[in-house]
């Protein structure tokens, strides 16, 4: 049986010390009433400049930083002369192609996850470490479609003459947004059950980008590509029930 939420020397709460805990928060209480005597003035004078906008560090970050980054030019004369030609009909190829190199790499970064699951999954059942038992193979196919996945983004952006070895900038946020998730699958410290909650989020998250990139398909007269863009859709919701079910099962099963 797998238990992860075992009572243990955990100390990570006031309640641990009470007397301690007590004198932090009337320090705290303390020091915040000080400044707030001491610089409630000056500060109402810097908050606000003479617009009336708020005036602050964060706001001059904000002015002066440059995009994270850029979405590149075609790199064959096939791909220039179509984005010239969406570009005379009022569309932006760019924006296509900028969620085409985020998916790319999404499904890449897919494969490797799946990968580290199915050998979590392995060790969980040769120690015993769970009454949950998933299927391998259910996985090694999830596994196998997150890579055709890629092939077909490679492919849909070779066709449009884009590069798809470069990294978009919405590729380059999702892997941040997406990197605490992943270290939580790799982590040999957590258990299956936290793995699956993980790639829970994860597979939410792919439906919800596949979906937004056929509409993207349709919008740009691509449907062909809309078309085999579906098929990928309607794999990955079934990922997503069945991970949704195994990782609901793995919680319950420890409530016996």
């Amino acid at each position: 049986m797998e238990h992860n939420t075992e009572m243990g020397t955990n100390k990570t709460g006031i309640d641990m010390s009470p007397i301690h805990s007590k004198k932090m928060l009337e320090n705290s209480k303390n020091s915040i009433e000080k400044r707030q005597g001491k610089n409630s003035k000056k500060r109402a004078e810097e908050t606000f400049d003479d617009n009336g906008s708020i005036s602050s560090f964060d706001s001059i970050y904000l002015k002066e930083a440059d995009p994270l980054g850029s979405v590149p030019l075609p790199g064959t004369v096939k791909g220039a002369v179509k984005s010239i030609m969406k570009m005379a009909s009022g569309r932006h190829p760019e924006v296509f192609i900028n969620k085409l190199g985020e998916r790319l790499a999404f499904e890449r970064s897919g494969v490797r996850i799946y990968e580290q699951l199915i050998n979590k999954c392995e060790f969980a059942d040769s120690v015993g470490g769970g009454s949950l038992r998933i299927p391998l193979e259910n996985l090694e196919e999830f596994r196998d479609q997150e890579a055709e996945h890629f092939q077909m983004l490679v492919e849909a952006m070779r066709n449009l003459g884009a590069d798809p070895t470069a990294q978009t900038p919405d590729a380059d946020a999702s892997g941040v947004a997406s990197s605490g998730l992943m270290k939580v699958i790799m982590d040999p410290r957590t258990s299956v059950s936290q793995s699956l909650e993980a790639m829970l989020a994860i597979e939410m998250t792919d439906n919800a980008a596949w979906e937004l990139l056929i509409m993207l398909a349709k919008d740009m007269g691509f449907d062909e590509i809309a078309e085999k863009f579906q098929t990928a859709l309607n794999q990955e919701k079934v990922h997503l029930d069945q991970v949704q079910q195994w990782y609901q099962e793995s919680v319950r099963a420890q409530l016996v």
